[in-house]
């Protein structure tokens, strides 16, 4: 960003105005403003600003950062966490077998012996926060070029690091930017990487309703799965997997509720929210619908439908596959529902508008009326949709799609080289023997018909050069060419080296495969980076506008993945004079399983009708409907990434688990629609009934304190 955007920018952040509404807004909580914290009070929290943030006691310290991608929250002294079942997902499959099926038959660890320990996961807890501008403003980050401001953030987050890891080895740093660039936080987190599973109930319960309720409401999802975090015995603190370990005992964990919940009850969530854009201009959204979400829906369809018929012919295929199919059909249908959103609002038209407001503004104020240009930023997004058209259809073709591109890519773009470094010839890659997290039938199907499919909607500019061998040597047959691919390669082949200066490794087809895909994706990304800085300088100029013509109204920061508070109500919406309800009963899931002759993702087994056809549901029926309540909505403000988020009543209390938005509102990223946009949460109840009648996990009921 120049200095007269940075000027321009920074001098409306004192004027930010802090009247928040209640259920829109992923506040930062280390500098909640006292008015948002006040309007909070005022609709029913009753904890002191102190017993939310600030300590060791505070209750954002029961809340984390799961593995990355997720959230969850510490409910023992012995470090329990919950998260969605979703959220553990690859956890549980990895763990799985056709002779110890842990993804369709659930898991229980009767003892710490037999919590299961998992690789590349973690969870984070967010130790402080504070703003860094003013030292980068000092070292004149915003007279630098976008690269050196890369460097220059890098080279003060590694002196933070540096100067932490002094005092305390398992702490780190992370810089990020709020308000499009605007502030810049410093957070400290702590890592904890011996994580280990320990419930999990079968897949018909924690993904119930499979696609077709994926994103909709009523739902009766029980979507949480249970982790331990475990500890070096001597110190408490982070230590890398080992059989010595000891159960995390954590100063601060999340006291579950059997008291449940009513229409326009306090909720709050805590978690870590990916990203919304909701600063974004109406050609960014264009963008975003045609070149983006379009493609994305277009392509994973075509993969899936490959994908759901050889998992469901084997059931090791399945179980290869649950976590991947399980991945991409999620924001294959997010993708539908947004861009349905996009259209049926009208949100492109309602930008419009708006940034004809803004022009009106500038006309009469003069405030960036030289530097926000809305031709130049429509030019510019015109130039560079063919650019992003073709990229996003390489991205969804082949990126992690099938097994072959995968190592394709990794060997042409650098991975571990072995053999002796003082002799050349002798150097080698190797690939690890992975065959138990593919099938080669349906990862050769997947690579051959997204070979034809990316042929059909894209422009021949931008195929890559192997296309032209496919049509003179194989006659336009992807097939023939897949099946030459695995043949011929030795990228494929068990325990096969290929050794960087032999002629062959030039040769290999994989070889010279994976050198086009990465020649391709460069031109395509040289395209796209065009314009790339001067959108996003027009977007910043934007942002600033908006932010200052609307100086009284609340403004947060977009989503970044960084611990994120939402506040509002439980309740439901209305649309078209239906009322939704907030609450699902046992009565409802019951019905679905009779419908599970006519669709497979209704199945559970016997156990889970008789549990919740019961009479009696005991101490955990609702006292106020006298009900089995099962998932239930509020209007708290979510995103990806808020997957496993705790929600809290008025007094701290953990009351369910968020899982999902609704569909009506699926273009909340962009555009928050206070009257539709909803929460859905798994209730702890709904939890703690089949932990306690299914599970029999009474040292786990014992260990949380529910009686």
């Amino acid at each position: 960003m120049n200095k007269v955007a940075k000027r321009l920018c920074l001098a409306l952040l004192p004027f930010l105005p802090f009247a928040s509404h209640a259920d829109e807004g992923m506040w930062t909580i280390y500098n909640l403003p006292p008015q948002v914290f006040e309007q909070m009070q005022a609709e029913g929290f009753q904890l002191s600003y102190n017993d939310l943030y600030f300590g060791e006691n505070a209750l954002r310290n029961a809340c984390v950062n799961f593995s990355g991608y997720c959230s969850g929250v510490v409910v023992s002294p012995n470090g329990l966490v919950f998260t969605n079942h979703h959220c553990g997902f690859e956890a549980i499959r990895s763990h799985s077998t056709v002779e110890h099926d842990y993804m369709l038959n659930g898991f229980f660890a009767k003892t710490y012996e037999e919590e299961l320990p998992n690789e590349n996961m973690f969870v984070s807890f967010m130790v402080d926060q504070e703003d860094v501008t003013p030292q980068l403003e000092k070292l004149g980050f915003y007279s630098l070029t976008d690269e050196r401001q890369s460097i220059l953030i890098d080279s003060l987050q590694n002196a933070m690091n540096d100067k932490i890891k002094r005092t305390d080895s398992t702490l780190h740093v992370n810089i990020d930017a709020f308000y499009e660039g605007n502030k810049f936080y410093a957070t400290t987190y702590r890592d904890f990487t011996d994580l280990r599973l320990v419930f999990t109930v079968p897949k018909s319960m924690g993904k119930y309703g499979g696609e077709t309720d994926n994103w909709m409401w009523p739902r009766q999802t029980c979507d949480f799965s249970v982790f331990r975090i475990y500890a070096d015995p001597k110190t408490n603190g982070p230590a890398a997997y080992s059989k010595e370990n000891v159960p995390y005992h954590p100063k601060r964990w999340a006291q579950v509720s059997m008291e449940g919940y009513k229409d326009g009850d306090f909720s709050m969530t805590i978690g870590y929210p990916g990203s919304t854009e909701r600063y974004l201009s109406s050609y960014g959204i264009r963008e975003m619908r045609d070149a983006d979400n379009t493609i994305r829906a277009q392509v994973r369809g075509v993969k899936q439908e490959v994908m759901i018929r050889h998992m469901r012919a084997d059931e090791a295929v399945r179980i290869k596959y649950d976590s991947k199919y399980a991945q991409s059909s999620n924001y294959w249908k997010n993708s539908i529902g947004m861009n349905k959103c996009i259209d049926s609002i009208r949100i492109i038209n309602q930008k419009q508008e708006f940034e004809k407001r803004i022009v009106a503004w500038q006309d009469k104020t003069g405030y960036l009326k030289d530097s926000l240009d809305f031709n130049k930023l429509s030019n510019w997004y015109a130039q560079r949709f063919e650019y992003r058209y073709a990229l996003m259809n390489w991205i969804e073709t082949f990126r992690r799609t099938n097994e072959f591109t995968t190592r394709a890519l990794r060997l042409s773009n650098g991975m571990e080289v072995k053999g002796p470094k003082d002799k050349p010839k002798k150097q080698y890659v190797e690939f690890a023997d992975n065959s138990n997290e593919w099938d080669e039938a349906l990862d050769k199907e997947v690579f051959a018909v997204l070979l034809k499919n990316y042929k059909e909607h894209v422009a021949e500019k931008y195929l890559p050069a192997f296309y032209t061998t496919i049509h003179n040597k194989f006659n336009d047959d992807y097939t023939k060419y897949v099946d030459y691919l695995y043949k011929k390669s030795k990228i494929m082949k068990k325990g096969k080296k290929l050794y960087f200066n032999k002629k062959s490794y030039k040769k290999d087809p994989g070889v010279l495969f994976g050198l086009d895909l990465l020649e391709s994706q460069a031109d395509l990304r040289n395209g796209l980076l065009e314009n790339y800085d001067s959108i996003n300088t027009q977007e910043r100029y934007l942002c600033a506008a908006k932010l200052r013509m609307e100086q009284d109204l609340p403004h947060y920061s977009d989503a970044n993945f960084t611990m994120r508070l939402s506040y509002g109500q439980v309740g439901g919406f209305e649309l078209a004079g239906n009322p939704s309800g907030y609450y699902t009963t046992a009565e409802s899931i019951v019905e679905k399983m009779k419908q599970a002759d006519k669709n497979v993702e209704y199945y559970a087994e016997p156990i889970m009708h008789e549990l919740l056809s019961a009479k009696d549901f005991g101490p955990y029926t609702d006292k106020t409907t006298g009900k089995m309540q099962l998932c239930f909505l509020t209007n708290n403000d979510i995103t990806g990434g808020n997957s496993g988020s705790p929600m809290f009543d008025g007094k701290g209390r953990l009351i369910g688990l968020a899982f999902d938005g609704n569909w009506d509102s699926l273009s909340s990223d962009i555009n928050f629609d206070s009257r539709l946009a909803r929460c859905i949460g798994v209730d702890i109840r709904y939890v703690l009934y089949l932990m306690d009648r299914w599970g029999h996990t009474d040292r786990l009921l014992k260990e949380m304190g529910v009686k």
